[in-house]
């Protein structure tokens, strides 16, 4: 463990959680990443610099909180009536969103404030709980499917490594082929 106490869900800490997470995308959006501190972050959330560091420690790991939450899917995802057409939709927007800027930007941050790997579990467990949903439709219409694990391994792992460490040359058919061949086996 970190140390750091564990918040209460709901009520003042929750409210002062997004204030603060709304202030960090606010700021970076307005005067640039590099120009990001604690005082400034908790001045536009109303809170004091104290306050921030109680929770998050340093800006590394605050930039690192916000990161997870930002990577963490808006909705189930989309029903295109087989497991292959559920997949391959699924990797591809997975795709797009942590191969943009952006989402590049998560992925490192979500890993480097957090060394403990807590972030990167949470992230991890995003990515299973969307592949637990197509599996369970795809049983739910009878058809055969492997378990989570090996999407997770044949489809998520490879496109996370490309995404953070050989960017060039990802698109749609890369994930397409990765979705095929986890589901030939």
């Amino acid at each position: 463990m970190s140390g750091r106490p564990v918040p209460r869900p709901g009520g003042r800490s929750a409210r002062v959680q997004e204030a603060v997470r709304t202030a960090l995308r606010e700021l970076e959006a307005e005067v640039g990443r590099s120009a990001l501190t604690v005082p400034l972050v908790a001045a536009r959330a109303g809170v004091t610099p104290s306050t921030v560091y109680r929770r998050w420690g340093d800006l590394q790991t605050l930039l690192s909180d916000a990161a997870v939450e930002r990577l963490r899917p808006d909705a189930p995802p989309e029903d295109h009536g087989s497991l292959a057409a559920d997949l391959r939709a699924w990797a591809e927007q997975f795709l797009e969103e942590t191969a943009a800027p952006a989402g590049r930007s998560y992925l490192r941050d979500a890993l480097l404030g957090d060394p403990e790997g807590g972030n990167a579990g949470r992230c991890s467990e995003y990515a299973a709980e969307q592949i637990r949903t197509l599996l369970d439709r795809a049983a739910g219409r009878g058809e055969a499917a492997p378990d989570a694990e090996t999407v997770l391994d044949r489809v998520v792992a490879p496109l996370v490594y490309r995404v953070l460490f050989r960017p060039d040359g990802l698109d749609a058919v890369y994930a397409h082929r990765l979705v095929r061949d986890a589901l030939e086996d």
